[in-house]
């Protein structure tokens, strides 16, 4: 079979285009997949770092905010006590005041005093 040059050119030149261009293609897909992969790893170091920097800073806001709601607490239970104690001391001398004011309420209440006896 007989192939003209031309024809035999045409070919030759098509599968060459073809062949530059998908190398070009594959040379383009690999420099973005490169280039991403670079990015990933940046932007991952970078959020480490970030992440590093706010667990520090949470333990320490988390630490300072326990230290202060405990002493905020002792403070309250001290001051809960003492006033159940002046309340405590205020009630029972209520309770001995009503206690004596009922005694005395009976006996002025109580049965009449007979200083003379009735005659018959």
């Amino acid at each position: 079979m007989f192939v003209s040059a031309e024809t035999f050119a045409v070919v030759l030149s098509a599968v060459g285009i073809v062949l530059s261009l998908g190398t070009a293609m594959l040379a383009g897909f690999a420099w973005c997949v490169r280039r991403i992969d670079a990015v990933e790893t940046k932007l991952t170091t970078r959020i480490d770092t970030v992440e590093t920097k706010l667990t520090t800073r949470i333990d320490t806001v988390d630490t300072k905010l326990t230290a202060r709601i405990d002493a905020v607490e002792t403070k309250l239970t001290n001051r809960i006590d003492a006033v159940e104690t002046n309340l405590t001391a205020c009630i029972d001398a209520v309770a001995e005041d009503v206690t004596e004011l009922t005694v005395s309420v009976a006996r002025i209440e109580g049965p009449a005093r007979h200083l003379f006896v009735p005659g018959h």
